[in-house]
């Protein structure tokens, strides 16, 4: 073990964070105690259940619990716990650096604005850092259970810290922090008490208060909430153990609390976040925040994958069993009939709480904004319960020309025009790509509602999906589109009449573009624009190219089917001048144009800019 004492400057982000909490007036100093208890009952909590392979971490010290105590005379509050401790690497891994914390994440949000800024605090689990809240030292020594040495490390929050090795008796982490004299009220027993019962009275270990004769007073229940009564259990209870479990500031959208017997016996305690956690990436990156396995209140692991898929991973809280073993390894749990029951059940009834959530119009939007785009992931994930997802989905439409996303698929099966027996949609790169598409021009002036798509999974979404309410889904950008209704009497003959008379124009567009293109044909799609594209039933869309490209599996531009619009007067006019020589520049221009349209990017952007000046210049003369 090094023993000499270093000074280490923090990561860039963490000062920035520091600086932030030390000088920005937040408004609710008191949190900086939950924060820290928190820890302290992770700590003891990962004690446990390192202690069910290694029972010799206990030492002797089998009474587990959390301390606090005071000296107004130094103005110092002392946060101790007897929990696994930390070595000196896991100390500077840990408080020195980023880590996994989402730092880096939280700070690219910050304004500069010092009162915007304290308020961004509170979407975001500072842990340990919100210690500089109150204090202007903080001291922290830490030994790990089954190590002699310990280590100290000290900062005053400006910029460096200093670690060095140290003496402590017994495993655990001491944490001394120097009050700002305005911030003496927590060294008042009573205060700290109030602070205590309002925000750590769920924490399952006894949170003590040491006089100084050394009378220890249990302030806290010290009893795991989620196997109490839920007629016990109050709405704030239920809201601060979430900021616990889920290292959140803010109170969740929604909770399930279930104690489920019979063949197997659990309890599930899950809870929906209100706001999209930093930390959340594509992955499972934030799983320690995920849901916990408790084996008779034992915690086991923090494996969210466990018992939530991929596309629930915003979903934090706890899952205690009393039918696993204690010493159930992970690669058993992986393959444990009991988990993969358990699982169900819970994926089940969060899918059933997002249902009765989606009653109340404002809390869903809340939910789909932060979370939409991850649940829709579930469609491909479990197809098994896509049924199910697709309730829960939600669209922007041409019904209400708002991005808005809170059309559902019944709304929009609900107000099919009669004899309609099709969902249309269409998937762009964004709302205004998607609303302002030509392809839409013959809907709107049937007043036939579309599902605007823009997500980046959305192609995947309703290629799973095909049906809803036996009304299979359409794209109004694939395929030979047949409007049916769409249509007046007598459409289609004078389309064909229109085609056999644009014949020549269709076969020289075809002639020009060679394998640009797939095919030329005549469109009733469209009302002002000249041309679109689209492709051939069946074939991977434009769209769902370029989010496979940007990925980095780039399947080529493909080869779609160009239509012409024959009552738009640049093709009413070019079919007189088939000969001419700007014809190709019109039919590549035009080509271009279209791809534009739907969001691709040009092979030859020179090329089209030097083709569009030359047939503006010809039409100057």
């Amino acid at each position: 073990m090094t023993s000499e004492r270093e000074t280490r400057p923090f990561e860039t982000e963490v000062s920035q964070l520091l600086r932030l909490m030390i000088h920005s007036m937040y408004s609710n100093k008191e949190v900086f105690l939950r924060e820290l208890i928190s820890n302290a009952s992770d700590a003891i909590d990962k004690l446990r259940f390192e202690a069910l392979s290694n029972a010799d971490l206990y030492a002797g010290d089998s009474e587990l619990k959390i301390r606090l105590s005071v000296d107004p005379e130094a103005r110092t509050l002392t946060i101790s716990d007897n929990g696994v401790g930390m070595s000196r690497d896991e100390v500077a891994l840990n408080i020195g650096t980023i880590a996994r914390s989402g730092t880096r994440e939280f700070v690219s949000h910050l304004t500069g604005d010092q009162k915007k800024d304290a308020q961004l605090i509170g979407q975001f689990g500072v842990g340990f850092y919100s210690a500089f809240i109150v204090a202007d030292r903080v001291v922290l020594t830490t030994r790990r259970a089954g190590h002699d040495e310990a280590v100290r490390w000290e900062s005053a929050g400006e910029g460096e810290y200093t670690i060095e090795a140290a003496q402590k008796e017994g495993r655990g982490t001491e944490i001394v922090l120097y009050l700002r004299e305005e911030d003496a009220e927590f060294l008042d027993d009573y205060r700290l008490e109030e602070v205590i019962r309002k925000y750590s009275d769920h924490i399952p270990f006894p949170i003590v208060l040491s006089a100084p004769n050394g009378e220890e007073n249990t302030v806290n229940q010290a009893s795991a909430l989620w196997l109490r009564s839920k007629s016990e259990i109050s709405e704030e209870e239920y809201a601060e153990f979430y900021k616990h479990v889920g290292h959140d500031f803010e109170a969740p959208l929604a909770h399930l609390h279930a104690q489920v017997e019979g063949r197997l016996s659990y309890t599930l305690l899950l809870y929906l976040p209100a706001r999209r956690p930093f930390d959340l990436a594509s992955g499972f990156e934030g799983k320690s925040h995920g849901v916990k396995l408790y084996v008779r209140r034992v915690f086991i692991t923090d494996d969210a994958e466990l018992f939530m898929p991929r596309y629930l991973r915003f979903i934090r809280g706890v899952v205690d069993s009393d039918d696993l073993p204690l010493n159930v390894s992970r690669e058993l749990l992986q393959d444990n009939r009991v988990v993969t029951s358990m699982r169900q059940t819970a994926v089940k009834r969060v899918l059933t709480m997002l249902e009765d959530l989606s009653a109340d119009a404002d809390k869903y939007a809340s939910f789909w904004t932060a979370f939409g785009s991850i649940l829709k992931e579930g469609i491909v994930e479990e197809p098994e319960r896509k049924d199910d997802i697709a309730r829960l989905l939600r669209f922007a439409s041409t019904h209400n020309d708002s991005d808005v996303e809170n059309v559902t698929l019944a709304d929009y099966v609900a107000r099919l025009k009669e004899g309609q027996d099709k969902i249309y949609y269409i998937t762009a790169d964004s709302y205004t790509a998607a609303k302002n598409s030509p392809h839409l021009e013959v809907f709107r002036k049937r007043g036939v509602e579309v599902l605007l798509l823009s997500d980046r999974v959305d192609d995947w979404v309703v290629n799973h999906v095909e049906q809803f309410a036996d009304k299979p889904l359409q794209s109004i950008a694939s395929g030979a589109l047949d409007l049916g209704i769409l249509e007046d009497e007598g459409d289609k003959e004078k389309l064909d009449e229109i085609a056999a008379e644009y014949a020549p124009v269709v076969a020289r567009f075809k002639e020009v573009l060679g394998d640009r293109v797939k095919d030329v044909r005549i469109t009733h799609r469209l009302t002002s624009s000249p041309v679109c594209l689209v492709t051939e039933e069946g074939d991977m869309s434009s769209h769902m190219r370029r989010v496979l490209r940007a990925a980095g599996q780039d399947f080529g531009a493909g080869q779609p089917i160009l239509e012409l619009n024959p009552e738009q007067p640049i093709i009413a006019r070019i079919k007189d001048e088939l000969d001419h020589e700007r014809f190709e520049d019109w039919a590549h221009v035009l080509f271009d144009q279209a791809r534009l349209s739907e969001g691709a990017q040009l092979d030859d952007p020179a090329g089209y800019v030097k083709r569009l000046n030359d047939l503006m210049l010809s039409l100057l003369r």
